[in-house]
């Protein structure tokens, strides 16, 4: 390994060591590991040094092929060190504003799709409920109108002359068939309203 891959080495490693602070703070502000359960945290943590550990040897290997040497350690370490004691307050004022700034983003996004895109749809399904109704509603009121018209025609046409016709039947019918017929109209009557009281105390019993 040559001078220059060696200096190469050592500086792509102090900056994978400060990089690696970075990520660690970045990782436990996310985290938020008070209220986490242990086995998502530990799983997390698992992910996090796997992933932070193949990026500083894909670093490695481009920068010499992955040769590892003791030095390499030492340069991570000073990396780190460097980012604990110089850049971390820094970093983590930094980071939580971008959170915040991130967070007051979101909100005004939140707003504007619920105010642009939200509320017209909504209201134009509203509308639309609102038409069909009252679309609902006319041809309800066309049909009502309508079996009233055709009710009042066939009453006119048809039960009136009937009615007309019985009469003039009924009075030229013999007593004895009229006194026949009236007993079985008030018989018919009588079962009728009998069937509809009992049924009455059928229901009144099971309300009880």
């Amino acid at each position: 390994m040559t001078l220059t891959t060696q200096f190469m080495t050592m500086a792509a490693m102090i900056a994978s060591g400060f990089f690696f602070g970075a990520m660690l703070d970045t990782y436990q502000r996310f985290l938020n590991r008070p209220k986490r359960k242990s086995w998502i945290a530990f799983i997390n943590d698992i992910l996090f040094w796997a992933v932070q550990a193949l990026l500083i040897f894909y670093v490695l290997y481009l920068v010499n092929k992955g040769e590892i040497r003791f030095y390499i350690f030492i340069a991570l370490l000073c990396g780190f060190a460097a980012y604990q004691a110089l850049f971390k307050k820094i970093y983590l004022w930094m980071l939580e504003k971008v959170i915040r700034a991130g967070r007051w983003l979101g909100r005004i996004f939140a707003k504007t799709v619920r105010l642009l895109i939200f509320k017209p749809v909504t209201g134009l399904i509203q509308l639309a409920i609102i038409i069909v109704l009252f679309m609902a509603k006319g041809v309800l009121a066309l049909l009502a109108f309508a079996g009233k018209s055709v009710l009042f025609i066939v009453q006119i046409i048809l039960f009136t002359p009937l009615k007309k016709i019985f009469l003039i039947v009924w009075k030229v019918l013999p007593k004895g068939i009229k006194k026949t017929a009236e007993k079985l109209y008030n018989s018919g009557t009588g079962l009728l309203m009998r069937i509809r009281t009992s049924l009455k105390r059928l229901l009144n019993r099971k309300k009880e």
